[in-house]
């Protein structure tokens, strides 16, 4: 997945949170100041041409909604985190985790219990 700007990933999670949506609705759902009608339209249609957003034609108008999920999307952002800098290792960014949060005995066996649960779901 293309990597989103910061305003992109903003209005992703206004679609994500609200459904498909026209764009006056998506301004509405913004914070002040409010952009410009023709701004978020621009946003919306790149982030269609990037396959994150598909569109409904009604009338002369298109409602849009995420063509892809929340958790596609933070699963891909992840990766490349670990990628980029870890060498790929999952083990050196939990490690990383680990390391900077101050986690405790109760949470860690969570943590654990939570791996082997996937493990075995799997």
């Amino acid at each position: 997945m293309k990597k989103l700007t910061e305003r992109e990933e903003e209005l992703m999670e206004i679609l994500w949170d609200n459904g498909p949506l026209f764009v006056r609705e998506i301004i509405e759902r913004m914070p002040e100041p409010k952009p410009h009608f023709n701004t978020v339209s621009t946003f919306v249609r790149l982030l269609e041409g990037k396959g994150y957003v598909r569109h409904e034609k009604f009338g002369g108008t298109y409602r849009y909604e995420a063509a892809v999920t929340r958790e596609a999307y933070s699963h891909s952002t992840l990766r490349e985190v670990v990628d980029r800098y870890f060498g790929s290792s999952i083990k050196a960014s939990v490690s990383a985790l680990f390391n900077n949060e101050k986690l405790s005995d109760d949470e860690i066996r969570e943590l654990v219990e939570m791996v082997i649960k996937q493990r075995k779901d799997q």
